[in-house]
């Protein structure tokens, strides 16, 4: 057993309020739920760009954020994410008109309708996060050669997703924080390291513009993240209701069990 002092500010989850521990537990449950469904989105936004949805490649992040080097961002939509949505001869019928040079008469006569039948619902720029597809400007400009995900939008993105993931490893790591762990340099890696991979995350999402190996990093820092998570709720939830109170804790009070109220 390690012989590492408890710290005086130290408290396990055995030491703290039964109510408290409700209230960590409810956190935990619905962050877990939050970050399940976030992993969902991500999947379906970025995976099948190179041609498969069935797996989030390599590949699928090069063109997300560099783009495909060829066709537009229309093209790549259709022939990945969007591929679902529309029937295949609606969707060739849009690539073929995009490759031809987007133009106008053929935008009010033929592609209008198909875009305000299958497109405008989520597409009709109410969405920041989504192409503005209402009206030949703004559809002209999906036409253009895909570049990846542009400079203002990731700036836009990087700024929510650095607030949003800082404020709920905060919260997780609070909660663990009450975790028995040794060797504390384990517990201290999984308490900092989310924080330092979301920084390379962020980061590296600019960098594949650039170098596109810098892909294989933002896959690497994000699963990472997932890893710290996972371990440090389970252990959270575990030692908050279904182990017993450690024995460096009981030494401290001089009991064998640690009554909460």
């Amino acid at each position: 057993m390690s012989t590492t002092p408890l710290h005086r500010l130290y408290f396990h989850y055995s030491e703290l309020p039964f109510s408290l521990r409700i209230l960590y537990t409810a956190a935990l449950c619905i962050l877990g739920m939050g970050y399940i469904f976030g992993m969902l989105y991500l999947f379906h936004t970025y995976s099948g760009r190179d041609g498969n949805a069935r797996n989030l490649s390599y590949q699928d992040l090069v063109i997300a954020y560099s783009g495909s080097g060829k066709g537009s961002r229309l093209e790549s939509a259709l022939r990945g994410p969007m591929s679902s949505m529309l029937p295949a001869d609606e969707a060739g019928a849009l690539v073929t008109w995009a490759q031809q040079g987007a133009d106008r008469n053929t935008y009010e006569t033929f592609i209008r309708p198909t875009i305000d039948k299958r497109c405008m619902v989520c597409h009709d720029g109410s969405n920041p996060h989504l192409a503005n597809l209402s009206g030949y400007d703004n559809i002209k400009k999906v036409t253009e050669q895909d570049t990846g995900t542009d400079i203002f939008t990731l700036v836009r993105v990087s700024h929510i997703h650095l607030f949003g993931m800082t404020f709920i490893f905060f919260v997780l790591g609070t909660v663990f924080s009450h975790a028995y762990v040794r060797p504390l340099w384990i517990k201290y890696l999984l308490v900092g390291l989310p924080f330092l991979c979301l920084a390379v995350d962020i980061s590296s999402w600019y960098m594949v513009k650039v170098y596109h190996p810098f892909a294989f990093v933002t896959m690497g820092a994000g699963a990472i993240q997932g890893l710290c998570f996972a371990a440090m709720w389970f252990v959270s939830v575990y030692q908050m209701w279904f182990s017993g109170t450690p024995e460096a804790v009981a030494k401290r009070h001089g009991l064998k069990d640690i009554l909460v109220g």
